[in-house]
């Protein structure tokens, strides 16, 4: 076996499976974030329509960013409880459960705000990467505006999101496993 294969499968094995595992995890996480998007959007107002105009400025807060967010904490939610469980099983070392999700919580935070300003530059008709509307006509699902920016924000913003959950969210795992390592 060459040394690089042996760097790759024997001391970062782990990893690739945490990956893959975080991976299923997040695939699920897109299909519930784009499901309730989905539903709020036919439950409420049309998502271009103004929520909230801020003061002294020419922007405003529409609802899709409402949306957005919304769909957000659920898929957040849904994750790290998948996460938690059985991608980096962290709920075997018995850290209480605010103790994790508030890290994990602010690191989807961040990732929120990358995700509404992509999708707001995806969606906003005077951008210059605004998804062209005689394709995405909102006619469908599948045609909607809304959830292909959505989706397009979510896989960009995905390995920022795994790293910093790996090495900050969830390090009690790393910490126990080391720890195991050592004790042998």
């Amino acid at each position: 076996m060459s040394w690089w294969r042996r760097v790759m499968v024997e001391r970062h094995g782990h990893n690739w499976v945490l990956l893959g595992r975080f991976a299923l995890v997040g695939a699920s996480g897109v299909v519930v974030n784009l499901v309730t998007l989905r539903l709020v959007e036919q439950l409420g107002p049309t998502y271009t329509q103004v929520w909230l105009d801020l003061p002294l400025t020419d922007y405003n807060v529409r609802w899709y960013h409402l949306y957005t967010a919304f769909a957000f904490l659920v898929a957040n939610l849904w994750n790290f409880q998948l996460n938690r469980s059985w991608a980096f099983r962290s709920a075997v070392h018995k850290r209480p459960w605010l103790s994790e999700y508030l890290p994990f919580l602010t690191v989807g935070l961040l990732a929120l705000g990358l995700n509404l300003l992509i999708v707001t530059l995806l969606i906003h008709p005077h951008s210059p990467l605004s998804l062209p509307e005689s394709v995405f006509d909102d006619s469908s699902a599948f045609r909607s505006r809304l959830l292909w920016a959505n989706f397009i924000a979510v896989v960009m913003i995905t390995p920022v999101s795994f790293v910093t959950n790996k090495f900050w969210a969830f390090r009690a795992v790393r910490a126990a496993r080391r720890a195991s390592l050592l004790s042998r």
